[in-house]
């Protein structure tokens, strides 16, 4: 595997009850760079990134992560899951990999929700987000252990367009800035190209077509 290789992909199959989802998958992805997966809803790419992240078993083909020291793979999905009983604060706190005294902790926190324009946001009530707004803070927590690979499985889907559009362009910006590989996944060509340095079709990685 290359050195400058995060995570790389080969000749995986993947099927349910004997129907194939799909096989002969193949892909790389490198240091500091962004992928968008672009496919149709159903097509398996939701079952891929939970392969990648070790939540679904790989029955055939491989797939070698790039060693490293503390977090290897980070999840962002589809639908934010904060705790209610948790403000802001609460919830991206749990993103630490490691004790961190108690002042420093909140510093980092504010500094990190600044990053994603959520400035004094920490002692908010999570039931009073937006749906954008949520996902910008699973986005900080998911970044707070700064893992080497963060999967994003269609995390802005149920935002309306301009929103999508902006949380889109503010995690490329943080990614690129705390120099974190990605996989984003997505069925907007739109969206693909804003965040992803590389946009890849799901039928040019795999053997079964979705056209």
């Amino acid at each position: 595997m290359d050195d400058e290789c995060i995570v790389q992909v080969k000749n995986v199959a993947k099927d349910f009850t004997g129907t194939p989802v799909f096989e002969g998958l193949s892909l790389e992805v490198y240091r500091h760079e962004i992928v968008a997966l672009l496919g149709p809803s159903g097509c398996g790419k939701s079952t891929l990134l939970r392969m990648i992240a070790d939540l679904e078993s790989v029955e055939q083909g491989t797939i070698e992560h790039a060693k490293c020291e503390g977090q290897s793979v980070g999840y962002i999905f589809q639908k934010p899951i904060l705790y209610p009983h948790m403000d802001v604060g609460g919830n991206v706190s749990l993103g630490f990999g490691q004790k961190v005294a108690k002042k420093q902790r909140q510093k980092i926190i504010d500094e990190e929700l600044k990053l994603v324009g959520l400035e004094g946001f920490s002692s908010r009530k999570t039931e009073t987000l937006s749906g954008g707004e949520a996902q910008r803070v699973t986005v900080v927590r998911a970044l707070l252990n700064q893992p080497q690979l963060l999967l994003l499985d269609e995390p802005f889907s149920a935002l309306d367009l301009s929103t999508r559009r902006q949380i889109a362009s503010d995690t490329r910006s943080i990614l690129k800035s705390k120099k974190t590989s990605a996989i984003h996944v997505t069925h907007d060509p739109e969206e693909a190209k804003i965040i992803a340095d590389r946009v890849l079709r799901w039928s040019e990685i795999t053997q079964i077509r979705d056209d």
